[in-house]
C-alpha cells in the first residue's frame, strides 16, 4: 500500500544528533543542535520557572483546552515583551495575536495566511537561514527565493547587494528577517543598516515578517527588538514570530506566538478571525502547560525581573565562550583573524570551517559542527572549550 512513499532522510540537525549520541568518544562535545546548555553541559531549569511550575501546581487544576488564540494575558505578554510595554501601538488595538506551538507554529499559521490572502505574493528569505523558513512556507504552498545576506570573505552583511534587491521586489512580496542572532550566521545588522533596509521595505510596499527566536541572547530585550520597534514607526504591516524555547529554556513546551500589525483596529479583528480559523484547521488550540508558565512569569513584577536577570545571564555566558574559544584559536593560529567569532551575537557562529574541516572535525575529534560550518555556541563551557578550540586549530592548519 505504502510503496510509493518517498523516503524521508531526516532533518540534518536531528541525525547528527543520533550520530552523536552513538558516539563512544569520551570527549564528544555537541555543537550542532541550538540549545542553550549551561556551564556544565546541562539543559538548565530557570529559576523563575521552577517557581512559576510550583504555583500551577498547587493545587493541582483541570486542564481545559485554551482559546484558539491563547490566553489573553499570554497575548498582552507577548505584545508587550515585542514592541514594548508602554508603545502606543498596543493602545490603537491594531495588533492581531495569538499564541502557537513555538515559532516554528507561528510561521506555518502566517504562512497558510500569506497564501489564502496574498496568493501572489512571495517569500524571500536570506541567503543562508535557518533551513526549516524554507520547508515551512513551500510547505504551506508560497513561493520561496533568497535575497543576498551572508558575505563569506568579510564574514558581514551583503548591504548594497541586499538593498538592491529589495528594490527589485514586487509589492506584497514578504521579506523573512531575523531582527537578532541571525541563524544560521551570528552576523546581524546594526541599527544604521536595518534604518536601510526598512526604508526599502516602505518604499517598495513589501510586507516584512520577523522571525525572533532568541530575543535577550544579542545586547539586551530590547535592542534586540530595534527592527520590530522600527518597523511600526514607519508605519509598516509586520508580522512577528517569537520563542520562548530559548529565553525561558522550555523547548519541548513548544510556546511561541505570532502577530501580525494591521493600518486599523477592524482589519486586526478581521485578521485574528482568520487565524483562528487556520488555526482551528490544523491544531485547535495552542499547549497549554507551557502557556500557563510563560503567562505567570511575564504578568508578574517579581519574576518577570528574575526572568530578564536569568536572559542575561546566559547570554553573558556565550559571550563568555566567544572570547575564549577566540582567545586560544588566536595563540594557536596568530597568522589568522578571528575577531568575527566575537563580533556575531547569539547562540550561532558561522566558523568558515570547510565540509571537509567539519568531517575531520567529527571523526577525529568527536566534535560535532553543521556541514555548513554552523556551530551553536552555546555547547561550549569551561570545560570543553579549550579541547574545541585545539581541535579546530588543528583542522585549520593543515
Amino acid at each position: 500500500m505504502f510503496k510509493h512513499v518517498d523516503f524521508y532522510a531526516g532533518d540534518p540537525i536531528l541525525e547528527l544528533v543520533n550520530e552523536f549520541l552513538n558516539d563512544t568518544n569520551p570527549n564528544k562535545v555537541n555543537l550542532g543542535i541550538g540549545i542553550y546548555y549551561d556551564e556544565n553541559g546541562q539543559l538548565p531549569v530557570l529559576e523563575c520557572v521552577k517557581i512559576a511550575e510550583k504555583r500551577m501546581a498547587d493545587p493541582i487544576s483541570p486542564r481545559p483546552y485554551l482559546p484558539m488564540d491563547g490566553l489573553p494575558s499570554y497575548k498582552k505578554a507577548c505584545q508587550q515583551l515585542l514592541f514594548g510595554k508602554d508603545a502606543p501601538i498596543l493602545q490603537e488595538n491594531r495588533i492581531a495575536t495569538l499564541a502557537t506551538i513555538g515559532a516554528s507554529g507561528a510561521l506555518k499559521v502566517g504562512a497558510e495566511f500569506i497564501n489564502a490572502w496574498f496568493p501572489t505574493s512571495k517569500c524571500y528569505v536570506s541567503d543562508p537561514t535557518w533551513v526549516n523558513h524554507i520547508a515551512i512556507f513551500e510547505g504551506s504552498g508560497v513561493e520561496v527565493g533568497s535575497y543576498p545576506y551572508y558575505d563569506k570573505k568579510t564574514v558581514s552583511v551583503k548591504l548594497d547587494a541586499m538593498l538592491s534587491f529589495l528594490n527589485s521586489l514586487n509589492k506584497n512580496d514578504v521579506v523573512l528577517l531575523h531582527p537578532c542572532c541571525h541563524n544560521p550566521t551570528g552576523v546581524d545588522l546594526t541599527p544604521e543598516q536595518w534604518d536601510k533596509v526598512l526604508e526599502v521595505m516602505k518604499n517598495r510596499e513589501l510586507i516584512p515578517f520577523m522571525d525572533i527566536a532568541y530575543q535577550g541572547f544579542g545586547e539586551s530585550l530590547d535592542e534586540d527588538a530595534y527592527a520590530i520597534r522600527k518597523s511600526v514607526e514607519l508605519g509598516l504591516p509586520l508580522f512577528v514570530s517569537n520563542s520562548f524555547s530559548k529565553n525561558l529554556s522550555l523547548y519541548g513546551e513548544r510556546i511561541g506566538g505570532l502577530s501580525i500589525i494591521c493600518p486599523t483596529e477592524e482589519e486586526a479583528v478581521r485578521v485574528l478571525g482568520q487565524l483562528k480559523l487556520i488555526v482551528r484547521r490544523i491544531y485547535s488550540s495552542p499547549p497549554s502547560h507551557g502557556g500557563h508558565v510563560v503567562d505567570i512569569i511575564m504578568n508578574d513584577d517579581t519574576l518577570y525581573e528574575q526572568w530578564v536577570g536569568e536572559v542575561y545571564a546566559m547570554r553573558d555566558r556565550i559571550k563568555a565562550m566567544r572570547f575564549k574559544l577566540k582567545s586560544v584559536l588566536e595563540a594557536k593560529l596568530p597568522e589568522r583573524n578571528f575577531d568575527y567569532l566575537t563580533t556575531q551575537k547569539g547562540m550561532f557562529s558561522f566558523t568558515g570551517l570547510s565540509p571537509e574541516q567539519v568531517e575531520r572535525l567529527k571523526t577525529e575529534f568527536g566534535v560535532y559542527l553543521l556541514a555548513t560550518s554552523r556551530m551553536c555556541v552555546a555547547g561550549l563551557n569551561i570545560h570543553n572549550v579549550d579541547y574545541v578550540a585545539n581541535a579546530m586549530a588543528e583542522v585549520l592548519k593543515d
